[in-house]
């Protein structure tokens, strides 16, 4: 089934609800309710804001363990490449729930803005996310029997990972679950083509099969050069706009004039939309990532004169393959993360959306613990961020694992497949159906958005792997 026969069966779905409306009811009514049923019944705001970390964050040095025992372990495997425990004293982590067995966390130094977050109760960390077919334990993966124990395709794979990661397929895929999320918005929001918009050039995540992935940069909308003028002469911009815009007989010509039009009319719509907005929020600069949540907030901010109700974005910072240089390349980048989300969350503060907007982190895979001399090798699982007004902050959500490299027949290497690479315990799907019931979707929806979902559910060797994960309020 397509995702439009889904849009059309919820559409269905929610118009019943409404059907006390009645025949007698004016049409302009009935079409007014059904258009908000099919959109999630909206009458507010949401947006979703995923920021894509590629290359493979080390997630070891991201997410710390900070408590005595674990943090020698850990230092115990990963050697020189291992954080000093007295380095984490201005990042640790105070959850209002502490985790079992004494175990602690920190974040990585470069990251106190995010820890200050944490501690205030407007950020959370995600243990252990990764890519999933279904549930699946050591023994299974090693099984080597994908007929009864599915794996992710091209694991350990840069590009094909960071598609699994947003599409639910390796490269190649073509739509990502936000953009399928946004096709689901598409109808409450007009059919505008500022549902999905991606602030990093291209990216799966924000393509669905009815909105596409409106590309912007951080001054605002691309603009179609030769449209504003040639050689300095403004009139012969004119020309070439009436010739790239007219209507055409033929077929191909037609379309790619309309496709022009449309996008010289969504440069004008969304260039004076900007240009109403006032954000005060510092963003630091010299931060590419900070830039692109600086155009996000922007757009945010212009929303209503925009139209929408519902939007999906993609920013994203690469240079995270640290097979080499991780103490002293990983640090920057993440200095930059850390003052990019600061900055972004303060802005929607100052725009009263704070409780509208849910960000959250992603990246190709986690990385093995142990070295292989400056940097580490691909992994699978690792720790994320989930951070705004509507997420249940200063906590950890999914599985904590403690450090092992899974080769020794230990309890502790249960979660890992080798070198220290983790075994996922939480699956994309889990994180993105949390976050796609809080933006609107319905149980049904969610499953069609993410066809690896009804794999989810239960628990299998003592994991539980619930649908909703509990972290949006």
């Amino acid at each position: 089934m397509s995702l439009s026969d889904a849009t059309r069966r919820a559409f269905l779905k929610r118009a019943a609800a409404f059907a006390g409306a009645g025949a007698a009811a004016p049409l302009a009514l009935n079409l007014s309710l059904l258009g908000e049923a099919a959109a999630f019944g909206a009458s507010d705001y949401k947006a979703l804001v995923c920021v894509f970390l590629y290359g493979g964050n080390d997630h070891a040095n991201a997410v710390v363990h900070a408590d005595a025992a674990r943090h020698a372990r850990y230092a115990a495997i990963r050697g020189h490449l291992a954080i000093g425990r007295h380095a984490l004293d201005g990042t640790l982590l105070a959850p209002a729930q502490a985790l079992p067995d004494g175990q602690r966390f920190a974040l990585n130094p470069a990251m106190p803005e995010l820890a200050s977050m944490f501690n205030g109760g407007s950020a959370a960390v995600l243990f252990n996310v990764g890519p999933l077919v279904a549930p699946l334990t050591r023994a299974q993966f090693f099984s080597g029997d994908q007929d009864r124990h599915p794996v992710p395709p091209k694991l350990f794979s840069h590009n094909d990972q960071s598609s699994v990661w947003q599409a639910n397929g390796a490269e190649g895929a073509t739509e990502g679950w936000g953009g399928r999320l946004g096709d689901l918005a598409l109808a409450g929001n007009g059919g505008s083509l500022f549902t999905c918009i991606s602030a990093t050039g291209g990216g799966v995540f924000v393509s669905g099969a009815q909105a596409l992935s409106y590309q912007v940069s951080t001054l605002g909308a691309v603009p179609i050069l030769p449209m504003r003028s040639v050689l300095g002469f403004t009139g012969m911009a004119t020309v070439l706009r009436e010739l790239a815009t007219e209507a055409r007989e033929h077929v191909l010509e037609n379309a790619y004039n309309r496709v022009v039009a449309r996008s010289l009319a969504s440069e004008s719509t969304l260039g004076s939309a900007l240009g109403a907005v006032s954000l005060t929020t510092p963003f630091p600069p010299g931060n590419p990532l900070a830039a692109e949540l600086r155009i996000v907030a922007r757009l945010i901010a212009a929303r209503h004169t925009l139209g929408v109700k519902r939007q999906v974005f993609l920013c994203s910072l690469g240079g995270f393959d640290h097979h080499d240089g991780l103490m002293s390349g990983q640090p920057v980048l993440l200095s930059q993360v850390s003052q990019a989300l600061a900055a972004f969350h303060a802005a929607t503060v100052e725009m009263g959306v704070a409780d509208k907007v849910t960000t959250f982190t992603g990246s190709d895979f986690g990385r093995a613990l142990t070295s292989n001399g400056n940097g580490t090798d691909h992994g699978w699982g690792g720790h994320q961020f989930l951070l705004g007004g509507a997420v249940r902050g200063k906590a950890f959500y999914g599985t904590p694992p403690a450090p092992s490299i899974g080769d020794t027949g230990a309890p502790d290497d249960q979660w890992h497949v080798g070198q220290g690479r983790l075994l996922p315990t939480t699956s994309v799907d889990q994180l993105a159906a949390t976050l796609g019931r809080w933006f609107g979707a319905t149980d049904a929806e969610l499953r069609l958005v993410l066809p690896n979902l009804r794999n989810f559910g239960g628990t299998q060797a003592g994991i539980s792997y619930p649908v909703d994960l509990g972290f949006m309020a």
